[in-house]
């Protein structure tokens, strides 16, 4: 599953570099900060492999950037752990051209909310009249 998500560029990690059976790798967390409803959120997403480390670089602290990632879970000793890998980062407004060599992934967006008409506030008249008869104590 892909997708796509612009916000602001909030924290970099240090990046960690080592060398596995398959060879040298590198990796970079960052933190990104994004509207969700009428507050913000943040969420940890990583950079993993040189050229993704590289084009982080080009970002600073405070830079609005837009975002194409993958979320990918796994299990470890019975507990489960999210990441959440990123394969694209370009300035925030921009339009994403896809890479020659990445197959076309799906795109999910979600659909606009529904507009609703404002309600008039209850005023008192709309309200029930005492009675006798109802006696409810709530």
């Amino acid at each position: 599953m892909a997708l796509e998500l612009e916000g602001t560029l909030r924290h970099k990690l240090a990046s960690q570099q080592g060398t596995s059976a398959r060879g040298a790798w590198a990796k970079q967390e960052f933190i990104l900060e994004f509207p969700d409803g009428n507050f913000t959120a943040q969420a940890c997403f990583t950079a993993f492999g040189q050229d993704k480390v590289a084009e982080l670089d080009k970002y600073q602290i405070g830079d609005r950037i837009k975002i194409s990632f993958n979320i990918r879970s796994r299990e470890y000793n019975g507990r489960w752990y999210n990441d959440l890998q990123i394969w694209r980062i370009a300035p925030a407004g921009q339009p994403m051209a896809a890479p020659a060599a990445a197959p076309a992934a799906p795109q999910v967006h979600a659909a606009p909310a529904p507009a609703f008409e404002q309600a008039p506030a209850p005023t008192l008249d709309d309200m029930p009249g005492d009675s006798p008869e109802e006696d409810l104590p709530f």
